[in-house]
């Protein structure tokens, strides 16, 4: 076989993002912008929409003038049917910009929210359950919501990037760029157009989080193209050196990603989320839509996958959630992270269809890319994982052969990298390990946050997203920290001799420790909660492996729960 770019074409990654360009979808893909739109989002709607932009504004519990706003009152619902106009003829006026499609993508998106989940608010904050939401959608907001979804890409309903989180800021001063203290949201339900309220904070957070994306995908492009160099006629001096280099792009990266994480904790308070949370929910798997939503004067085919053309077809989307992210999904590709065979797995795929449509083909393509070349072989330095078309199931297990020892490591028939040596495949091996234990970091503190914001303060069952509350997110981060076992024992860690470093070491101890950790709390939930681990990893099912150092080195103990 040839090069990888004879199989698989290069993905187009801009490095310049052309902000006034309103011919491109707003989300691309970029080494300057990541995963964040090409220009800022737009402000300011069409006067068509005048009506539109008059109840956006006076609809948070808080405007911006500080007075109660619609939701406040409970007086959305009569608002919307008696001053907003079908205005799907306006938008369709202007259908060639995408960018201002995007925007008023995000502005229907929030009102149809707003209207479904009103009396779910209105009974939350008196201290009820969520009871039943609005299970039909008026025309005036069904049929724009449906033409600009199809013209951006999305679902029609509330998501992650395009809508309420990357789509959802503005900047204060122009010049003074992505600063902290200089977003702020176009937006809101509750307090959010006051930066300083946990809504604000909340969303700001991620906008942040996403602004270090740019360096994340150089690295990953560079870390397939010195995948790929080592397969061309004429190899680069010294393709394991360019990928280190690109490893370590995206490790830096990560470290940015998740010590503004962290600041989540101070920017949104735990015992305020839930009041505005109340807004992000989805309709999939959630008991306040047990029939799913009619929108109305919306043919079917329009919101759903079926041939079915009448206008009377309920229809139900997953919520906003973070899990739509693209940032550590790409690493996942990237390092070709298995994820267990379970129901909860089939949501995380499901997610995917709730990204822009250029986030989603280019994580596919990493994946693609990765596994047509052996990147993952290749980096480890486990040459029966570097031949083209290994699946991750084939990879994961060598990776168990190798961490069984039934197999060698470095001669098992299918050769090895004769001309690189020891020293820059170990530096290889440890930088692996090192990303994944930042996406291990990313996913504990989502746990965390989990548990802090929403476990011990509400016993509604699913996310906002659909996925139960208690077990989804355990289901990735178990599994990363199972990869990282496989990995570690794989490339010799566990073996004597010097391993792979002192802070991989660490690494490893934390892993264990916060393994047993995760497997306690979250029986101790479910527990709590009546509901069952079916589903999880085997590690909290109760098998699992955890590490220890011995006096010859790490060895590998194997409990039984």
């Amino acid at each position: 076989m040839g090069p990888l770019e004879q199989t698989i074409p290069p993905f187009p990654v801009l490095d310049d993002t052309r902000p006034q360009d309103t011919s491109l979808p707003a989300f691309m893909v970029s080494t300057t912008r990541g995963f964040l739109p090409r220009m800022d989002p737009i402000v300011a709607l069409p006067p068509e929409f005048d009506a539109l932009e008059s109840i956006l504004q006076r609809m948070p519990v808080k405007t911006l003038s500080g007075e109660p706003g619609l939701l406040a009152a409970g007086t959305l619902g009569e608002t919307v049917v008696n001053e907003l106009l079908d205005l799907t003829d306006a938008v369709d006026r202007y259908r060639a910009n995408l960018p201002l499609m995007n925007a008023l993508y995000r502005d229907y998106s929030f009102l149809a929210s707003a209207y479904l989940l009103e009396p779910c608010h209105q009974r939350f904050v008196q201290g009820e359950g969520y009871g039943l939401a609005r299970d039909v959608l008026p025309v005036n907001i069904a049929r724009p919501i449906a033409k600009c979804a199809e013209l951006c890409g999305f679902k029609p309903f509330m998501e992650y990037a395009g809508s309420y989180a990357l789509f959802n800021y503005r900047l204060a001063d122009p010049s003074a760029g992505l600063a902290s203290s200089n977003l702020r949201l176009i937006r809101a339900f509750e307090h959010g157009l006051d930066p300083a309220s946990s809504e604000a904070g909340f969303v700001l957070v991620h906008v942040e989080m996403v602004k270090h994306s740019g360096p994340l995908v150089a690295g990953a492009v560079a870390c397939i193209q010195a995948c790929a160099s080592r397969l061309a006629p004429s190899p680069s001096p010294s393709p394991r050196q360019a990928l280190n280099a690109a490893l370590s792009t995206v490790l830096s990266s990560l470290q940015k990603v998740n010590a503004t994480m962290e600041t989540m904790w101070t920017r949104s308070r735990p015992t305020e989320y839930t009041s505005f949370r109340t807004f992000i929910f989805g309709i999939t798997s959630q008991s306040m839509f047990p029939n799913g939503v009619l929108y109305s004067g919306v043919p079917s085919t329009t919101t759903t996958n079926n041939n079915n053309n009448n206008n009377n077809t309920r229809v139900s989307f997953r919520g906003e959630s973070g899990a739509n992210d693209s940032m550590i999904p790409l690493v996942d590709n990237l390092l070709s992270i298995p994820m267990p065979t379970t129901p909860l797995t089939k949501i995380l795929q499901d997610f995917r269809s709730y990204r822009p449509g250029e986030h989603r083909r280019f994580l596919e393509w990493v994946q693609q890319a990765g596994e047509e070349g052996g990147l993952k072989g290749w980096a480890l330095g486990l040459s029966s994982c570097s031949h083209h078309h290994h699946s991750g199931s084939s990879s994961i297990t060598r990776l168990t052969a190798l961490e069984n020892g039934s197999v060698s490591r470095r001669d098992d028939g299918e050769g090895k990298d004769e001309d690189e040596d020891e020293e820059t495949k170990t530096e290889t091996r440890a930088l692996w390990i090192q990303v994944l234990d930042q996406v291990r970091d990313f996913r504990w503190r989502h746990w965390c946050f989990a548990r802090e914001y929403i476990l011990k303060r509400t016993s509604h069952p699913t996310a906002t997203g659909g996925s139960p509350i208690v077990t989804w997110l355990p289901n990735q981060l178990a599994a990363v920290m199972d990869e990282m076992v496989r990995v570690y024992g794989a490339v010799g860690g566990l073996g004597p001799g010097p391993g792979l470093g002192r802070e991989v070491e660490a690494i490893m101890d934390r892993v264990g420790r916060q393994r047993e950790m995760l497997r306690k709390e979250v029986r101790r939930f479910c527990k709590e909660r009546g509901v069952e681990a079916a589903g999880v990893s085997d590690y909290i099912k109760g098998s699992t492996s955890s590490l220890r150092r011995g006096g010859g080195g790490l060895s590998m103990c194997i409990p039984t729960w």
